[in-house]
């Protein structure tokens, strides 16, 4: 008769604790013992060693802004420009700003020269004002509270209410980021760089203190410039590291080593969890050596039952994994006696790619035709030939100093863009669409004063109502870039009519050459026709987001006119605003 075996006999857990006992326990115990004397030598070494690391990198960190000090320095001794800037700009308008524009451009060329500056700057005391050069890196937002901030800085300079530090390089916080400032000062001009703490760090980006160590930039006051929430989850302690290391943390242990800075007051500290040092004792590494040759008998019995009971069940679970990685999903684990642990696993495998193959054949033509929509929808956003013939635009106005219309269109481009980066939202108030389509008319306007003339009417009870972005102005923006020319005027019409059926008809129509025959046939069989150099995108772009947003409830025409051009009809429903009053009805404005 035949014995059973208990589940639990066959189980890899109990085969692992057997042998746990049987072989390792007595080893560990040795090392445990001898390890505590292993364990501070260790730390001392790693210490050194990354003390020794800290010092070179704040040394290079260090030339990097001596490099820039003397440059600063050159650069007062040297441009007379400067001397330019110190006097009134009323009495010599002209040369003030031919001097403003020659150190513009001398900055701006030496600026790629120092990697590690994001800005250099000069500030004129005596005439309130600021010139900022800025490598491409930074923002638009981040240039703006950058330039707010320094203006404020040199305003409280002024005042007194907070002397700025001319001496060396001094740490300056703004919305919750450190930047290193370099301020010297020439007669009653200032001139200096800016740095962001980050781009110092760049280069110890590679030095390795495993998965949770980290190397900070830290405060005179020792406050870290960047990883705040780290040192405070950690609770690790910054102070009085000395020229020695301190052992600080709340539930893991870090190793702070650190060295002060000669170019301002500030120091590069590295932490290094006590873990990861551990990891690395030479004591270990001789008992390993030990524990192998004292198993060499042992070893063929080992291997045998390893292979048996975890090798080959892990490696035909491997083997299916490389095959499903290569895009086979019909693999599937053969069943053979082994621990229940791998026969469950085994299971839980074949079911879990039984319905992932199903999963991925009801997802994937849905995520492509998603992902493609979101790649056009982001290629609409900005048109690079609109922005540079509106800063041409700006160019010749101010040639000509026309201030006032100079205003206008830095405010229309100001207006436009808020409205294109907020334009992912599914939805936007009728009004503010029809505002930024009068917004953009008129920045093309500019562009064609004599060639383009507009009207647009909606009634006052739809202007609260929700639209998808951009679903006028494009249809607006593609009349322009075909019809109009420098040849001869053109007006484009827009209409909007509310229905009995709560849905909107937007009607946009052109006098221009309307659509040639091959492009409206495509459109009107809704055939996509966008082009690799960008042609169609915005109105591809439209008819995939109202197919997605409304089904069949909405629908595009396209036709020309019984003279000429081209006239679209958008027809879809008008989602009501919830709360808020509309804003005055702007119809029948007219340009």
């Amino acid at each position: 008769m035949q014995m059973r075996t208990l589940p639990f006999l066959k189980s890899l857990r109990f085969k692992l604790i057997f042998g746990l006992f049987s072989i390792v326990i007595p080893i560990v115990v040795f090392m445990i013992y001898n390890n505590l004397y292993a364990i501070k030598v260790v730390r001392n070494q790693v210490a050194q060693s990354n003390k020794n690391l800290i010092s070179l990198y704040m040394g290079q960190i260090d030339r990097n802004l001596d490099e820039v000090d003397k440059y600063l320095f050159t650069i007062a001794a040297q441009e007379t420009g400067l001397l330019v800037l110190d006097v009134p700009r009323d009495q010599n308008a002209d040369r003030y700003s031919f001097a403003k524009i020659q150190l513009n451009n001398k900055l701006l060329k030496d600026l790629p020269n120092y990697k590690s500056m994001d800005m250099f700057f000069v500030y004129s005391e005596t005439n309130h004002d600021l010139l900022t050069v800025m490598g491409n890196q930074v923002s638009y937002s981040t240039q703006e509270a950058i330039e707010s901030n320094m203006n404020q800085l040199f305003q409280e300079q002024r005042e007194g209410t907070n002397q700025i530090n001319l001496t060396e390089w001094f740490i300056h916080k703004l919305g919750g980021q450190y930047y290193l400032t370099r301020v010297i000062k020439y007669g009653n001009v200032y001139i200096g760089a800016w740095v962001d703490e980050n781009k110092l760090m760049v280069p110890l980006n590679l030095v390795d203190l495993g998965n949770n160590g980290r190397a900070l930039l830290v405060t005179d006051q020792f406050e870290a410039m960047d990883n705040q929430a780290f040192v405070q989850k950690n609770q690790i302690n910054l102070k009085d590291v000395g020229t020695d290391y301190k052992l600080t943390g709340n539930d893991e242990k870090f190793l702070v080593v650190g060295e002060k800075s000669t170019k301002g007051r500030f120091s590069l500290m590295a932490v290094i969890p006590d873990s990861i040092i551990l990891e690395n004792l030479p004591f270990l590494r001789r008992m390993v050596s030990i524990i192998l040759m004292g198993s060499i008998v042992l070893l063929p019995f080992i291997f045998i039952v390893l292979r048996k009971i975890i090798l080959v069940p892990i490696n035909r679970i491997m083997m299916a994994m490389r095959r499903i990685e290569d895009g086979n999903l019909d693999v599937r684990i053969t069943y053979r006696p082994s621990v229940i642990e791998f026969d469950q696993m085994n299971q839980s495998f074949n079911r879990m790619i039984s319905q992932i193959q199903e999963l991925k054949i009801n997802v994937l033509e849905e995520q492509l035709n998603h992902q493609k929509a979101e790649l056009k929808h982001l290629q609409l956003q900005i048109n690079p030939h609109f922005f540079l013939n509106a800063l041409n635009i700006i160019y010749n106005l101010a040639q000509v100093k026309d201030f006032t219309l100079i205003q206008e269109m830095t405010h229309c481009l100001v207006q436009y863009f808020r409205f294109m980066f907020r334009s992912n939202l599914a939805f936007v108030a009728l009004k503010d669409e029809i505002q930024h389509t009068l917004n953009y008319f008129r920045i093309q306007e500019m562009r064609f004063p004599q060639n383009l003339t507009y009207d647009l009417s909606a009634p006052d009870n739809v202007m609260d109502g929700l639209v998808p972005p951009l679903v006028i102005q494009t249809f607006v923006e593609n009349s322009i870039k075909h019809a109009v020319s420098m040849d001869k005027q053109v007006h484009i019409g827009i209409t909007v009519e509310a229905r009995e059926d709560h849905r909107i008809k937007i009607r946009v129509q052109d006098t221009g050459k309307g659509f040639p025959e091959d492009v409206l046939a495509q459109l009107q069989m809704e055939m996509e026709i966008c082009s690799g150099d960008g042609h169609h995108i915005g109105i591809w772009n439209v008819q995939r987001r109202l197919r997605l947003l409304y089904q069949d409830q909405a629908q595009i025409t396209f036709s020309n006119g019984a003279v000429q051009g081209a006239v679209i009809e958008i027809l879809i429903p008008l989602c009501e605003k919830e709360g808020g009053d509309h804003d005055a009805s702007i119809a029948g404005r007219r340009r």
